[in-house]
């Protein structure tokens, strides 16, 4: 481009932010103005030391430009030497980190400022960069990697948002010290020292190469993938590695990457796979091409969590599998205390990074979804759950305990009384209830309670819309579920509970159509997916479609005894009376005391005349 004003020219870029700048304005406006006004001052002194320029400062940014790679990166490492000894003077919530990123690239000058590939490619490199630190381009590393004495950690190939070739990215330690001579090393004579210099520096390469360079990811192939990737930004989140000494901290890990797929999920722009797949993978050394192509999806997300006393390490990197490359990466060093915010971040930084645009509305639905500033509940809710999942008996009175805990803690949070109402619900189907219809009616009263706190968590929607379907409330279950899917179009789950209703009312091909987004949100999903989705086509007649599904179930879960009776009634309907005779054994194998018409009292169908037609396929099965 070339016209009146304009001009190209080669030129080193340095870009950098605040890091976590609305918090510090949201505790203190004054305070954070007088420091970054400070700071700015600072920097644009040092960038002017070593032939620099500040281009533009807007807001918490600044962008300058050098005429020298090496006077940018050493402008960079001394501002960053420089604030961090003014941050020491700070209490840790005022300090003010800048994330510094430098690139060399072509760029257009009008009259003052600078416009290009080149800026919009430093201002993403700077995104990679920590709190207090420095990350440059390839073509940055390449310049100074014989001239400066500091030691650069590369950091792989990233997409990099509008520029087609992907960007080496480099972090930056700050460790300087002599710089490197000026006089290429081949043409000067070396003492021993040099030569043992030289050979240090080559084995250390190699070491580097061999052990930490981070390997290639190998693309995934669309054609091999097993399902269609759908029009929307589609993403698996996998479970954040422990990394912490105590491995009872397991649930603090689980718990980051529950709530980053929560706060993904919500969001309709994007397609988010369900927690029950993505934790299949957990422990086991995957390769980011097999996640994508068995769950059929274009990004994967993966991370760690380490604990040291009331500090958190986390870490997050994008992948975008079809490419191989990291579209975004970062570290984060945080107070315990900051876990909410850093969840928040996190989620905000991959809608970002997939360039999905949200509502101011969507945006606090994220910011809100915690429910409470009170770390012990959350933690309490956090181990309840892991007791929950156990889907026994001590389990739930564990997970019940937890609950109660954390209302006592904090008793205006939602989350406990949705697990108080499971708890109390689950002991209806564990047989630990004294009363079933008095626990059914306690695990209404609290789910309506969490509801009354926070109608938005789909979740609490899903726990009352089950509740009303065991009371034969259809209707109310329907809506229920609904609203649950409209809060939570990801929600696997949600999407399978209205289903259910959906069977026993009678709906059958819009239960059908619920099952399908529930198994494809959810590719491994669980074995009451598959019984559920059979009774459906039991009723609608699709008789070999109902077998399949039923056999998924018993793949999933040999001993289930909705998919072992559901197989016996079709086999029974279809006159395949030798395997209808083999399954319904088999359901006496595993329970000696099956009654039929004690079963069919667990089978909520909304009319009678289905009730009676099923226990008539029973008992022609060979069941009593």
């Amino acid at each position: 481009m070339t016209g009146e004003g304009f001009r190209r020219k080669l030129t080193a870029i340095l870009s950098a932010d605040v890091a976590g700048y609305s918090r510090l304005m949201g505790e203190d406006e004054e305070a954070t103005v007088r420091t970054l006004t400070s700071y700015r001052e600072i920097m644009g002194t040092l960038i002017q030391k070593h032939q620099g320029r500040v281009v533009d400062s807007p807001g918490d940014n600044l962008l300058a430009e050098f005429a020298s790679v090496l006077d940018a990166v050493r402008s960079a490492v001394e501002i960053q030497e420089e604030l961090k000894a003014r941050n020491a003077q700070l209490p840790d919530d005022r300090k003010m980190e800048f994330r510094i990123g430098i690139n060399l690239g072509d760029v257009i000058e009008e009259g003052e400022r600078i416009y290009g590939d080149g800026v919009n490619i430093a201002a993403r490199v700077e995104g990679l960069a920590e709190a207090g630190g420095i990350c440059i381009s390839g073509t940055v590393y390449e310049h100074i990697k014989d001239k400066l004495a500091l030691w650069e950690e590369y950091l792989g190939e990233h997409a990099v948002k509008n520029i087609k070739e992907p960007v080496r990215i480099y972090r930056v330690r700050m460790e300087p010290g002599p710089e490197a001579p000026k006089v290429p090393l081949w043409r000067r004579k070396t003492v021993l020292a040099g030569a043992l210099a030289v050979l240090v520096a080559i084995i250390g390469l190699g070491i580097w190469n061999f052990y930490f360079r981070p390997p290639p990811i190998e693309r995934a192939s669309v054609e091999r993938m097993a399902y269609p990737l759908s029009d929307k930004p589609s993403i698996a989140v996998l479970p954040f590695t422990n990394m912490s000494e105590d491995t009872k901290q397991e649930y603090f890990s689980d718990g980051i990457t529950e709530e980053i797929i929560t706060g993904l999920s919500k969001m309709p722009q994007v397609f988010v796979i369900a927690r029950n797949s993505t934790f299949t993978y957990k422990g086991k050394p995957v390769k980011i091409q097999q996640v994508s192509e068995e769950l059929g999806v274009r990004y994967v997300l993966k991370g760690s969590f380490r604990k040291v006393g009331d500090r958190v390490r986390v870490t997050a990197q994008l992948i975008d599998a079809t490419t191989g490359h990291h579209l975004w990466a970062e570290r984060y060093d945080r107070d315990l205390k900051d876990i909410f915010a850093l969840q928040d971040e996190i989620t905000m930084k991959i809608m970002r990074a997939l360039e999905v645009r949200l509502t101011e509305g969507q945006q606090a639905r994220i910011e809100q979804a915690k429910g409470t500033d009170n770390l012990e509940a959350y933690v309490k809710i956090l181990q309840g759950m892991e007791y929950f999942g156990r889907l026994n008996i001590e389990g739930n009175l564990l997970a019940r305990q937890m609950a109660e805990e954390a209302i006592a803690l904090d008793p205006e949070y939602s989350r406990p009384y949705r697990i108080l109402a499971l708890t109390h619900m689950m002991d209806t189907r564990y047989g630990s209830s004294k009363s079933p219809r008095e626990s059914l009616a306690r695990a209404e009263e609290l789910a309506q309670k969490a509801l009354s706190l926070d109608d938005s968590d789909p979740c609490s929607h899903d726990v009352l819309s089950f509740i009303y379907l065991l009371k034969r409330e259809h209707e109310r279950a329907i809506a229920e579920g609904e609203r649950s899917v409209a809060l939570d179009p990801n929600g696997a789950d949600g999407h399978a509970n209205l289903g259910m209703s959906l069977c026993f009312a009678g709906r059958l091909e819009q239960s059908v159509a619920s099952f399908k987004k529930a198994i494809r949100l959810n590719p491994f999903a669980p074995s009451a997916y598959f019984h559920c989705l059979g009774h459906a086509y039991r009723m609608m007649g699709r008789y070999g479609e109902a077998i399949a599904a039923y056999k998924k179930a018993l793949h999933r879960k040999p001993n289930n005894l909705f998919a072992l009776t559901g197989l016996a009634a079709t086999y029974s309907l279809s006159g395949r009376e030798e395997e209808a005779h083999a399954a319904a054994a088999k359901v006496l194998e595993i329970h000696p005391k099956f009654s039929v018409e004690g079963f069919a009292k667990t089978t909520p169908f909304k009319n009678q005349a289905d009730t009676e037609r099923f226990i008539d396929t029973l008992r022609k099965a060979g069941l009593k």
